[in-house]
């Protein structure tokens, strides 16, 4: 006689209460046929064979969690879609690709501009956490939309939409089904949507692994604050007494160590807002600050530098440009006014990517008004008392 079949075990949710963590929110929102094949189990083990870099990864992914799962429901998206920047990037915002794909969703330029994520030397807004969120959830209901299948959707995302299309097209002429499963597609597509199953099943259920997650409180973690032009980022992550790497997971949309444009905003944690914008409207009294210098016809970089207290590598640095360039009359530079650059310069080292993104050597300027994202202008101020000193006292330190 043969044993009795045990039934599948299913997983049950309570509705009824509030959700215990990110985690559990997240789980309540799956909407996303699941994936079974060897593939997925593939890729559950090599996620699993790596506790450490999966506990990682869940850890960063946790400061960014909230506001796409709240975007996600808002839109009455699968919240599956919340662990897509695992796949893409580690939830990474800094990440780029031989494809020039940048930022926690992957954006190549030329879709970033379609769904209009400004790429200029002064912001990347793939990069930015709020901007490409909205930007990918936008393009991920677009492809739903046209295919009205999860996984269609996500291969198209992978491997754009056009291509999908054509292999779809292939296996109607064939008389093959048309699910994902049996497109031919590269072996990267083949195994996006294994992927995030593999992950899926992982925070579905972690006990049944021995994997624990991290803790991500289901609560609001970030807030927008005014970000004014010619504050430097150092000194917005000590008024937030933030550590620097921290305030820059946050903020990673800038290709410069200041705020050079108007309308741009920083991201803290919901505890940190009230301090920085008292920290920032104090600083607003004050004279000093980071302008943009134009250069005039017959002036040097060199001597630029020099009357601000830099090295020309530190002002090439300061301004994402490679060593030896020689901007010319007309271009713009980051400068500071009356203020320590140490600060920035230590931000510079952390922006890999700012120089990516100019090709240039330097910024020629448009007629006023040509372009929203047109750095504001800030006229020359008087130095205070000391700010001459500041800057011998830097350029002799180098000296020794």
């Amino acid at each position: 006689m043969s044993a009795p079949i045990e039934p599948e075990r299913i997983l049950t949710l309570d509705l009824t209460r509030d959700a215990n963590d990110i985690w559990d929110r997240i789980r309540r929102g799956f909407g996303m046929p699941d994936l079974d094949s060897d593939r997925v189990m593939d890729q559950q083990s090599f996620y699993l064979n790596r506790p450490r870099f999966l506990k990682q990864v869940f850890e960063r992914g946790g400061r960014y969690l909230y506001y796409i799962v709240d975007e996600l429901e808002r839109r009455g998206m699968p919240t599956e879609i919340a662990l897509l920047p695992m796949v893409e990037s580690s939830y990474n915002p800094m990440a780029y690709s031989r494809a020039h794909a940048s930022g926690l969703w992957q954006f190549i330029p030329s879709t970033g501009k379609h769904y209009n994520l400004t790429q200029d030397p002064w912001v990347d807004e793939r990069r930015d956490v709020i901007a490409s969120t909205n930007a990918a959830l936008d393009y991920l209901q677009r492809i739903y939309d046209m295919h009205g299948d999860w996984h269609l959707a996500l291969a198209s995302y992978n491997w754009g939409e056009g291509a999908v299309q054509r292999a779809l097209r292939r296996n109607a002429d064939e008389g093959l089904p048309q699910e994902y499963q049996h497109l031919r597609m590269p072996d990267e597509t083949r195994n996006y949507v294994p992927k995030l199953q593999a992950i899926k099943n992982i925070v579905s259920q972690p006990e049944l692994f021995h994997f624990e997650l991290p803790y991500v409180a289901n609560e609001l973690h970030f807030v927008t604050v005014e970000a004014p032009v010619g504050v430097d980022l150092a000194t917005a992550a000590r008024l937030s007494e933030m550590p620097l790497d921290e305030f820059l997971a946050l903020n990673p949309g800038f290709n410069r160590p200041a705020v050079t444009t108007p309308g741009q905003t920083f991201i803290v944690p919901t505890d940190r807002a009230e301090q920085l914008q008292t920290g920032l409207a104090e600083l607003d009294e004050d004279d000093r600050g980071w302008r943009m210098h134009v250069l005039e016809p017959g002036e040097h970089i060199e001597a630029v530098a020099s009357r601000h207290g830099l090295s020309t590598a530190e002002l090439l640095k300061l301004n994402a440009l490679a060593p030896g360039s020689r901007p010319g009359a007309g271009y713009a530079l980051l400068v500071p006014d009356g203020v320590d650059a140490d600060g920035a310069l230590e931000v510079s080292n952390l922006l890999p990517l700012a120089a990516a993104s100019v090709r240039q050597p330097g910024l020629k300027l448009s007629p006023p008004g040509a372009n929203r994202s047109e750095p504001r202008l800030k006229s020359p101020k008087a130095k205070k008392p000391g700010a001459s000193k500041r800057s011998a006292k830097r350029n002799g330190s180098r000296a020794r």
